[in-house]
């Protein structure tokens, strides 16, 4: 009897996360459509090399950039794969293009 508790507590309990994540995913792309894009000219975007086209980065500058590395494969961006942008934690209260590159670029697992 005290297994099939656990194993009821273990399924309420990922159910409720699980539900907690999916809701918690749609308040993000909610979020990220009234957020302003990420102003290009701010200190932190230029640091960072931030274009809001990732074929336009100076690679000159921003020797990291390889071809085909955009926001939306990045482990950083929390848009939805569909969407056209998404919020970023380096860019907080702002969102930033999928189509997107900074040089904090991180590979998405998976």
């Amino acid at each position: 009897m005290m297994k099939q508790v656990m194993n009821r507590r273990r399924f309420m309990f990922a159910t409720g996360v699980g539900g907690a994540a999916v809701l918690a995913s749609r308040v993000v792309d909610v979020a990220a459509a009234d957020m302003p894009a990420v102003d290009m000219g701010s200190p932190q975007a230029m640091a960072l090399g931030y274009v809001e086209d990732a074929t336009k980065t100076d690679t000159a500058k921003f020797a990291r950039y390889e071809a085909g590395q955009t926001c939306l494969n990045c482990q950083l961006y929390q848009g939805a794969a569909d969407s056209a942008s998404g919020t970023c934690p380096l860019f907080a209260g702002q969102s930033v293009a999928a189509a997107g590159w900074c040089n904090s670029w991180v590979k998405k697992a998976g």
